[in-house]
């Protein structure tokens, strides 16, 4: 799909060039690229040029015409979506957006194009897509962080602002969590690869002393840009968070494993004492004596009770149980 922006026509149907300075390229077929390129004249990369990873391929500049790559998602919840390439291609009379995915940011850019503060050009469209894709950003780290926070809270309770026991869970419940931790680090590392690039992109269009962007706009691009690095460093926050909360939850679980042997062990210590008295006994040998006690058989019952409890009151006295 091939979209301009204003969307000026000619008479004749066809775009009026005059009248746009924005083309967005939405999944685009060979005949919708060749259509823009025919209108821009100059090349507009593939998906496959745009997929690229290096550096020199995420910002470059050829002839004026700044070419520039990175990777995003429609949202930062779907963790099962797979990044998508998004590129643009800037010069002095035209931007060129190529997209594979519907974008939130992107729509509230065009939302802009019906109010008073619709951008002119295709410099300050671009500068305000970034705006746009650094709050979109921000919002997807906030909701991550609120979510952290109550996770946090499930697994730290808190009551009366003394720190309680921790609440004793199931294997069950504690695998959940640890999978709710996961897919929120997924979510918080994505968020990071869209600054990441963008932290690229954005200083490489505002940087140099180019004629045609003007310094109201480098402002706007200089702006973005401090925006960009404290949300970085409060993505890495978050990041050290989940690691924390990891760590935190696969304690748990090797302290409940270590309850489960703290059991086992002690039953079976427990269980040594009496089973040595019924075994002796058992053995009904005619030169014992208590073989012909009248109580003997209440004897050696109070014995295997004696030998059970008095361990358990040893491993209570200790604390071990």
């Amino acid at each position: 799909m091939l979209i301009t922006y204003p969307g000026g026509k000619a008479a004749s149907g066809a775009i009026d060039t005059r009248q746009t300075w924005w083309l967005d390229l939405i999944d685009p077929t060979d005949d919708e690229k060749a259509a823009a390129e025919r209108i821009c004249r100059f090349t507009i990369p593939s998906r496959q040029e745009l997929s690229s990873i290096e550096t020199s391929s995420r910002i470059s500049e050829d002839d004026g015409i700044l070419y520039l790559s990175l990777p995003i998602i429609s949202t930062a919840a779907g963790v099962d979506e797979p990044p998508s390439p998004l590129g643009f291609v800037l010069s002095k009379d035209y931007l060129v957006t190529v997209r594979y995915t519907a974008l939130r940011s992107f729509d509230a850019v065009v939302a802009r194009f019906s109010r008073a503060e619709a951008p002119k050009t295709g410099a300050e469209t671009f500068a305000a897509l970034a705006e746009e894709m650094v709050d979109m950003s921000a919002d997807a780290l906030e909701a991550i962080g609120g979510e952290l926070d109550t996770l946090s809270r499930s697994i730290f309770p808190q009551r009366g602002g003394k720190r309680q026991r921790l609440v004793s869970k199931s294997n069950d419940a504690l695998r959940g969590i640890l999978i709710d931790v996961g897919n929120i680090g997924e979510r918080s590392s994505r968020a990071r690869d869209i600054l990441l690039g963008l932290q690229r992109i954005v200083p490489f269009v505002g940087g140099p002393q180019r004629p045609w962007i003007t310094e109201q706009t480098r402002e706007h691009l200089r702006t973005v840009s401090t925006d960009i690095v404290s949300l970085t460093d409060y993505e890495g926050h978050l990041a050290n968070k989940v690691q924390f909360l990891l760590d935190a939850v696969l304690g748990l679980i090797n302290t409940k494993q270590n309850d489960i042997f703290t059991v086992l062990t002690i039953v079976s210590v427990v269980g040594i004492p009496p089973t040595l008295v019924a075994s002796i006994y058992g053995m009904n040998f005619k030169n014992m004596p208590e073989l012909s006690w009248a109580y003997g058989y209440q004897w050696g019952l109070l014995l295997i009770a004696l030998s059970t409890i008095l361990p358990l009151l040893w491993f209570k006295w200790r604390g071990w149980l």
